[in-house]
């Protein structure tokens, strides 16, 4: 099911970054959760279990589409999608919600709690806990809440408690922190189901396996289609699992460019967004959310806050091995401003008749960006994370002040 890798190593770090920076409560399950995560990948039960679901509940293999209209204006390289939109919940968040979920069954733990931003973890993991009669909490910024109400209706629906975070800046990074605090208050009941390649070993080595199919499936299917591997693959990162889960299966492939896009805002100049890479003027190494990696600061190591259109891309750091592979120099980081990516959700509505998350209409943008230098014969692989129904609203108002 998973693809063995040199990193992390044991100790969960990826080079220097990574590792686990929790308070001492919170080792015992953290040694707890490594244990049961290494026993079940071992296990031939849970590995049929998981993938019986991915096939049956959540509709996987998810497809690859050849966006020939968009290719075609564009002038250069072919662009397809991976089509993770297609999945059910409508977005690459399910394969982690559903992997956890079970492990979280496996260990006799019946309360989850989980933190959302865009919302679709939330729902990922409110379904998953549907499915399995497990007890469902969810931590989710009120500014993010008013921007995602279709989602918030929806864990509901689900049986999911949605509670209102009202610090910091109301968004990601403060729903985390709430998670965080109900994980290590209940830790003998709770399993926190983190979203991201984030947090503290064993969660970024965790999250990225279960996200892995992404990339196994998207391999297979691009040398089905076009009988060799794409020159480029393309994918958002906020905190970066849908990234990640593309990337791994292409790693080893040194022909082929990863390519991660992260979110610009306002612009990097203006200091309104979340573009940790881009900006090393304000990012540089620290911990945050139990793991060491690029952390957005100001002058003094308080946390910054971050601007994003999009509520998924809107976090001040980044997963420790997206670090690690930039330091690498084997995935390279960009960044789509708000005003690229919501011109890229329109293009792609009305020349393919898909309408994307706006985080994933970042990751459309680079490659909108990128096709009409490249050849005709070349090809670009993005990773369509989620579709946009959640986002409707948002892009209205956008729109309307244009």
């Amino acid at each position: 099911m998973f693809i063995p890798a040199s990193v992390p190593d044991a100790r969960g770090k990826f080079g220097p970054y990574g590792g686990q920076f929790v308070p001492e409560t919170l080792m015992p399950a953290l040694a707890g959760l490594t244990a049961a995560y290494e026993s079940a990948c071992r296990d031939p039960d849970f590995v049929a279990e998981f993938q019986h679901l991915l096939r049956t509940y959540v509709g996987r293999p998810s497809p690859i589409s050849h966006a020939r209209r968009l290719s075609a204006a564009l002038g250069g390289a072919q662009i397809y999608f991976k089509r993770e939109d297609l999945n059910h919940t409508g977005a690459h968040k399910i394969n982690n919600a559903l992997g956890q979920a079970l492990l979280a069954q496996r260990m006799g733990k019946r309360r989850i709690v989980a933190e959302t931003g865009a919302g679709q973890h939330g729902v990922g993991t409110a379904t998953a806990c549907a499915l399995l009669g497990l007890e469902c909490i969810v931590y989710m910024g009120s500014v993010d809440m008013a921007r995602q109400q279709p989602n918030v209706l929806r864990m509901k629906l689900l049986g999911a408690s949605v509670r209102s975070v009202e610090s910091g800046s109301k968004t990601l990074k403060d729903a985390i922190n709430e998670a965080i605090r109900d994980w290590v208050t209940n830790v003998e009941t709770t399993h926190y189901l983190l979203g991201s390649v984030l947090g503290p070993h064993p969660y970024p080595l965790m999250v990225r396996d279960f996200q892995s199919v992404i990339g196994q499936e998207a391999r297979q299917q691009i040398l089905a289609e076009t009988g060799r591997l794409p020159d480029v693959v393309i994918a958002c990162v906020g905190g970066g699992s849908n990234a990640l889960g593309i990337f791994h299966a292409f790693r080893d492939d040194e022909q082929v460019a990863l390519i991660g896009v992260e979110a610009g805002g306002a612009g990097i100049s203006s200091g309104k967004h979340a573009a940790r890479f881009a900006d090393l003027a304000i990012s540089r190494v620290g911990v945050l959310h139990g793991t060491k990696s690029f952390v957005m600061q100001t002058p003094d190591g308080q946390i910054r806050e971050t601007h994003s259109i999009s509520a998924g891309l809107d976090y001040p750091s980044v997963g420790p091995e997206h670090a690690w592979l930039r330091d690498q120099e084997r995935a390279g980081y960009t960044y789509a401003t708000d005003a690229e990516a919501l011109a890229a959700f329109q293009t792609l509505c009305r020349t393919e008749g898909i309408i994307p998350a706006l985080e994933s209409s970042h990751a459309v943008a680079e490659a909108i960006k990128r096709a009409p230098s490249m050849r005709p014969d070349q090809i670009i692989l993005v990773n369509l994370s989620g579709r946009g129904d959640k986002d409707l609203d948002t892009v209205m108002q956008a729109l309307d002040k244009v």
